[in-house]
């Protein structure tokens, strides 16, 4: 496995499986990696023949109150997963490397971007679409893998992709899920072992939406409503936002929405946690 640092480097490594005609495939992490994205590389392994894992804390996707400062840090740790994972390099560049001196261009996506998440963390989806953008220019991958529990950046990203002509194709995989449902999430490391037992309500809830959607319920006030109960009974906590949506414009859920995206982000302690999943309403065209 090759560690690659600057831009030079990486590009010299990509550029050499490129020429003896492999596809890439790459998966953009903020580092502390887990199951989710140890997921999202097998599948990298298993469909693409040169795989490039980056692994940035992105500062510029962090507000000002958020928790940049506090977000886990394991560097060796995560080198030593990607090799094991048959990683063929990794792109771990400084903040200096990505954002040098003077930078000032912004990738913005209007409109997916201002929904869900994007209500509550002002300028969050601009950081991440302007990062993904040049780590894309950089590393110019084939195939960039992403996970379903992102799933409003994936939407952002599929567009960005889309609009700016880029020449990578998206793949979004399964939410990878502890026994109890519980999202994998580099920020699951904040809760204690009380706040632990409690998460497992996010899931729980996203469930009593789907069951309550697949026996003919399409009222979406009434579905969140059902969510809300089972997330403030389970204990203390800070809902951002419970929300049926259409699951590709994320406008608020109709009955004549064939896919519903059942999301939540919900504050639990010092964690931030976010989770959904996509239901297929019954007899919708």
């Amino acid at each position: 496995m090759e560690i690659a640092q600057t831009i030079v480097d990486i590009r010299r490594l990509v550029g050499v499986a490129k020429k003896a005609g492999q596809t890439v495939g790459f998966v953009a992490t903020l580092g502390a990696l887990h199951g989710g994205h140890m997921s999202l590389i097998e599948r990298a392994r298993k469909e693409t023949g040169f795989v490039v894992v980056s692994i940035f804390l992105n500062p510029t996707q962090f507000g000002p109150d958020e928790d940049l400062d506090e977000y886990p840090r394991q560097e060796e740790k995560d080198l030593a997963l990607c090799e094991k994972a048959d990683v063929d390099a990794v792109f771990a560049p400084s903040v200096e490397q990505m954002y040098p001196s003077g930078h000032c261009t912004v990738v913005k996506v209007e409109g997916l971007a201002e929904k869900l998440c994007g209500a509550n963390r002002p300028g969050f989806f601009a950081g991440v679409s302007t990062v993904v953008a040049k780590l894309f220019n950089i590393v110019g991958p084939d195939v960039a893998y992403f996970g379903q529990k992102d799933a409003q950046q994936g939407l952002i990203i599929k567009q960005m992709v889309e609009e700016l002509d880029m020449a990578v194709e998206i793949r979004m995989c399964p939410t990878v899920r502890e026994d109890d449902g519980l999202a994998m999430s580099s920020r699951n490391a904040y809760l204690d072992a009380g706040q632990r037992r409690q998460a497992s309500c996010l899931y729980r809830a996203l469930q009593e939406g789907k069951k309550l959607i697949e026996s003919g319920q399409v009222d979406r006030d009434k579905v969140t409503a059902a969510m809300e109960r089972i997330i403030k009974d389970a204990g203390p906590c800070s809902i951002d936002y419970v929300a049926a949506v259409d699951s590709q414009s994320l406008e608020p859920a109709t009955a004549e929405n064939r896919n519903w995206l059942l999301a939540l982000a919900v504050r639990i302690g010092r964690g931030r946690l976010i989770d959904n999943i996509v239901v297929e309403i019954p007899g919708a065209k």
